[in-house]
């Protein structure tokens, strides 16, 4: 269900069994999604909202997340997700003539109340799960569009958001890096979230700061690390994506170096 252009697919689904999956992601294209069964723990935007089997959701665009996938007892974790991208909505857009009227001052993830149409559109989409069947680009397509018709048609709110085509403007750098400083993303991308140029986010970072990006992520990382293992009992194997680090080795190296002893043995 994947179209050429898109690394992501626009529909996709997910199952998993026996055990929970947790991580974390940046998606530039809002997402509408469903749960077969099992529940979902995001944490966005500072809050943390829990999705449900039977629940229906939506998440804004350009929103640094964590999530848990938690398995049905005895069972499996099933969504579905349906990525509304940027190209799709201007077509929306420009076809019935919408536009955003105004500024979005909704939460970033929502669950949404239960509708025939939702239940309708999700049943059209089930013949394609766990099948030898793809759809192809054009009927991709045109099943994004209907969920951005549904959304309109269900929740008139969601204009505002959904047509607003602006790049992140310029906001707050220290409260935004303090704020989001755990996740593990490329410097371009808290650039490009705070409304800076790579070049821009690195002076202001610096003048700031007084350090540079890397260092000082790496040594704030490190200092909630070190907190977690010897206040709290945390493991090493726990605490290094918790923290920021992409790896248990890398985590383990760079801890050793700044505190001379390797974490697993603090604990």
């Amino acid at each position: 269900m994947a179209t050429a252009e898109n690394k992501r697919p626009l529909i996709l689904y997910s199952c998993y069994s026996k055990k929970s999956s947790e991580g974390e992601q940046f998606n530039p294209n809002h997402n509408f999604g469903y749960i077969f069964s099992g529940r979902t723990e995001i944490y966005v935007d500072g809050k943390t909202k829990v999705f449900k089997e039977g629940d229906f959701r939506f998440i804004r665009k350009n929103q640094l997340s964590k999530y848990v996938k938690h398995p049905a007892p005895d069972g499996e974790y099933k969504s579905i997700s349906i990525s509304i991208d940027k190209e799709t909505l201007s077509s929306v857009s420009k076809e019935y003539n919408i536009d955003a009227e105004g500024k979005y001052q909704g939460d970033s993830a929502l669950l949404l109340k239960p509708n025939p149409l939702f239940n309708n559109y999700i049943d059209s989409l089930t013949p394609y799960i766990g099948k030898a069947i793809t759809i192809g680009k054009d009927l991709t397509t045109l099943k994004v569009k209907e969920a951005i018709m549904i959304l309109l048609a269900t929740n008139p709110l969601l204009k505002d958001v959904l047509f607003d085509f602006s790049e992140p403007g310029k906001i707050d750098l220290e409260g935004y890096m303090n704020k989001y400083y755990k996740f593990n993303v490329d410097l371009s991308r808290f650039a490009y979230l705070t409304g800076r140029s790579l070049a821009t986010f690195k002076r202001d970072f610096e003048k700031i700061f007084h350090d540079s990006p890397n260092h000082w992520l790496q040594q704030k990382r490190l200092s909630d690390a070190h907190y977690l293992i010897t206040e709290k009992g945390w493991k090493s194997s726990d605490v290094y994506l918790e923290v920021g680090f992409k790896d248990l080795s890398h985590f383990s190296f760079a801890f050793k170096k700044a505190y001379g002893i390797s974490p697993s043995k603090l604990t």
